[in-house]
C-alpha cells in the first residue's frame, strides 16, 4: 500500500484510472464537487472505489466544513453553516454553542455516511486573529483556544455518532499565517510561548485518529522548514508537545506553499515524519510521479491506520438528518 490519498477527475472512473489505483493501492481517495452530481451517482462511486481497493473500510475523504468549503451542497444537499456561527453563539451560551457544534457534526455526518463517505477533513481548529487570512478566518470556531478546543470536540463527537472520522487540521496552528498557503509560503514569527497557546485546541483533541499538517513555516521551531515538510515541527511538536498519535496527513500537496514536483514534495513529507500524503488534483502524469516516488506504507503508520479506520462503525440506528439540523438551528437561533 502506498502512503497516499489520491483524487479522481469526474463523477466516474476512468479506464486508466482503475488501472493505475489497482496497481498504486493508495491508502484512501479524496472527493471534490467535480465528482458529484447527485445521491445516487455519488454511492456508486464510493461502491466502485472500495470495491477497486478491496477494502471495505478504506478511507473515502471529502472537504465538508460548511460554509465556504462545501463539496456536496443545495439543490441536492443542504447548506451547512461555517465555524462563525457557532462562535458566535459562544459567545451568549457557551453550552449551547457545543450542543449546536455537536448536532451540526451528527448531520454532516449522516449525510456523509448516506452516499459512503468515511472521513470528513473537518473539523477546523485553527485560532482566528485580526489579521488572519479569510481563508482560515471564515472557517474558524473563534479565537479562544478553550472555545476552540470545545466546539471542535464536539463536532468530532458528532461525526463519529454518525459514523464518519474527522480530521482536526492544520496542525499545529495556520491562524497567524498572514498569507494564504494555497497560493505562497506563509512565515510565522510568533514566539515559542505564543505559538503553545495556538496548540492547545490540538492537545485537547490530541486523541483523535486522523490529523492535517499545515504548509506553514514556524521561525520559533525550524526557520527553514514549512510544519508538513519539517521533522522538528512533526517528531517535537506534534508528536511530542500536542501528543498526537494519530493518522498524519499533509494537506494538499500541491498548494503553492510548497517547491518542487509533487514526487519530490510528497517523499519529503513521508521522511518529514507524516504518515500519509495527501494530493488532491487528479493528474495522472502527477499522480505516478508520487506513486513512483513514496516507499511502501510504514509499519506504524499503518498501525495508525487501522486503528482510525477502527474507530468508528455505522450506528445500529442511522442519525436523522432532518432531526440533526433541526436541533442545531434551534439552538443556532439563540444568537
Amino acid at each position: 500500500m502506498k502512503p497516499v490519498i489520491f483524487a479522481t477527475s469526474g463523477p466516474t472512473l476512468t479506464a486508466e484510472e482503475r488501472a493505475f489505483f489497482t496497481a498504486a493501492d493508495p491508502v484512501g481517495y479524496i472527493l471534490f464537487g467535480r465528482n458529484v452530481e447527485n445521491r445516487a451517482q455519488l454511492a456508486a462511486l464510493t461502491a466502485e472505489l472500495r470495491a477497486l481497493s478491496g477494502r471495505e473500510d478504506v478511507p473515502i475523504l471529502i472537504d465538508q466544513e460548511g460554509g465556504r468549503v462545501a463539496r456536496l451542497g443545495p439543490p441536492a444537499w443542504p447548506a451547512f453553516p461555517a465555524g462563525p456561527a457557532f462562535d458566535a453563539l459562544y459567545d451568549r451560551a457557551p453550552m449551547s454553542a457545543i450542543a449546536a457544534a455537536r448536532a451540526n457534526g451528527e448531520a454532516l455526518g449522516a449525510m456523509l455516511a448516506e452516499v459512503g463517505i468515511t472521513v470528513n477533513c473537518a473539523p477546523l481548529l485553527d485560532r482566528r486573529f485580526a489579521d488572519t487570512v479569510p481563508a482560515v478566518a471564515d472557517r474558524a470556531f473563534g479565537g479562544d483556544a478553550m472555545q476552540v478546543g470545545a466546539l471542535g470536540r464536539a463536532t468530532l463527537d458528532g461525526l463519529a455518532a454518525a459514523g464518519v472520522i474527522g480530521v482536526v487540521k492544520h496542525m499545529p496552528g495556520h491562524g497567524r499565517a498572514g498569507v494564504d498557503s494555497h497560493y505562497e509560503l506563509p512565515v510565522v514569527r510568533a514566539s515559542d510561548a505564543e505559538l503553545e497557546e495556538d496548540i492547545r485546541p490540538f492537545r485537547t483533541l490530541a486523541d483523535a485518529t486522523m490529523g492535517m499538517t499545515c504548509h506553514v513555516v514556524f521561525t520559533a521551531w525550524d526557520a527553514a522548514r514549512p510544519a508538513t515538510l519539517s521533522p522538528t515541527v512533526i517528531a517535537d511538536v506534534i508528536r511530542g508537545r500536542i501528543g498526537f498519535d494519530g493518522l498524519l496527513l499533509t494537506d494538499d500537496i500541491d498548494m503553492k506553499a510548497l517547491s518542487g514536483t509533487p514526487g519530490e514534495k510528497a517523499a519529503a513529507a513521508i521522511a518529514a515524519g507524516c504518515d500519509v500524503v495527501l494530493d488532491c488534483w487528479a493528474r495522472m502524469d502527477e499522480m505516478r510521479e508520487i506513486a513512483d516516488r513514496l516507499p511502501d506504507m510504514a509499519a506504524a503508520s499503518r498501525a495508525r491506520l487501522d486503528r482510525a479506520v477502527a474507530s468508528v462503525s455505522r450506528p445500529a440506528t442511522p442519525v436523522d438528518l432532518h432531526d440533526a439540523i433541526a436541533r442545531r438551528d434551534a439552538l443556532l437561533a439563540l444568537a
